[in-house]
């Protein structure tokens, strides 16, 4: 896991109860905001991202995908590995070619 302080993040304090989508990530939950995933820590928000792992590759994993393209004004961005991929019916949607990968499910609430 990445632990990184988030930059600037202004007066918006993420909560159950915030509006952006919580993330079961290693035991704790992370709050998905403008393509970070965000953890609140002592005061301040680090930077979390999904681990390249089992359960979610990096691996090219051709899956059939209804979306109709992936984009962040239709899909959340997370940041997984050292790429972003698009959270689509609780699962990681990445862009490759004519297709997408499964890269694996992610537990939300």
């Amino acid at each position: 896991m990445t632990h990184s302080m988030h930059d600037t993040h202004g007066d918006h304090e993420h909560t159950e109860q915030c509006g952006h989508t919580a993330v079961v990530h290693e035991g704790h939950i992370d709050y998905l905001h403008e393509g970070h995933l965000h953890h609140p820590h002592e005061g301040h928000y680090d930077e979390h991202v999904i681990d390249v792992n089992a359960q979610n590759p990096a691996s090219c994993q051709p899956m059939e995908c209804s979306c109709g393209g992936h984009d962040a004004s239709q899909h959340e961005q997370v940041p997984h590995g050292d790429h972003y991929d698009y959270l689509y019916q609780g699962h990681l949607h990445h862009p490759h070619g004519d297709h997408c990968d499964d890269h694996g499910s992610l537990q939300t609430r």
